[in-house]
């Protein structure tokens, strides 16, 4: 895709292009020793971006969803990568997604609870990590059972067994993950949400911006860029997002 000087300069107004990277989703990016600070296949598509568009890339590296969307809407970073949600809607223009993640619910091998629709109960505690997608959607699904929220999206299961709540609620692979690790705990069955992972920019930047970034994500997704990055970083569970019409 060409990307032209003047697109360029729309993108990044101070001549380097900065992207928020949010490292508490380890699916998506973590966090690496100085001087690469972190890799993933977010920071694969935000190298791509720099590259086509000519530009040298900062990343501006965050510990949580809530801050890197802050970052964005503050403009500490010119764009961001993010899952889609109406809330965040508000303050952010988001692409189409370019991956498709599951949410899934974590309980202890004793528990009785056996599927998803028997987690909204009134004597149920479900722990997220605070200003994630997963805190974002439950808030606004879960009726009855409490929330509680853990100050980031990797320390939901340590906060969950700590704390004595009856569900822990994430992206797939960081579940399974902790799961291996800790021993004695169960994924139920299917999900709770399918994330839609996609790139964004704040509203204040403009219409062009927020197409370009669309053009891009498009790009990347038909040329298999994202296809390949998710590949070599060896994610399984992840799908390619279909395609979607960019914005003219």
């Amino acid at each position: 895709m060409h990307i032209t000087e003047i697109e360029a300069r729309e993108l990044a107004p101070n001549g380097i292009l900065r992207a928020a990277i949010n490292t508490g989703n380890a699916v998506l990016a973590r966090r690496e020793p100085a001087p690469v600070g972190a890799s993933g296949v977010s920071v694969d598509l935000a190298q791509h971006l720099a590259q086509q568009a000519g530009l040298a890339l900062e990343l501006v590296i965050y510990a949580t969803a809530r801050d890197s969307v802050q970052g964005v809407k503050n403009g500490a970073a010119d764009f961001g990568f993010f899952a889609i949600d109406p809330k965040r809607g508000q303050d952010i223009a988001f692409t189409a997604p370019y991956v498709l993640i599951e949410g899934s619910y974590l309980v202890a091998e004793a528990s009785p609870i056996q599927d998803i629709a028997e987690v909204d109960q009134p004597t149920h505690t479900v722990v997220v990590g605070q200003g994630s997608a997963y805190d974002l959607f439950l808030t606004r699904e879960l009726k009855q059972a409490t929330i509680a929220r853990a100050a980031t999206s990797p320390a939901v299961v340590d906060t969950f067994l700590q704390s004595g709540a009856d569900v822990a609620a994430g992206v797939r692979q960081q579940l399974e993950a902790d799961a291996q690790r800790l021993g004695g705990l169960r994924l139920l069955p299917g999900h709770f949400m399918l994330i839609r992972q996609a790139m964004g920019v704040s509203h204040s930047r403009g219409p062009r911006v927020a197409a370009l970034l669309s053009r891009f994500l498009e790009d990347a997704k038909a040329s298999g860029f994202v296809a390949e990055a998710i590949a070599r970083h060896r994610i399984p569970g992840v799908a390619v997002a279909p395609a979607e019409n960019t914005l003219a």
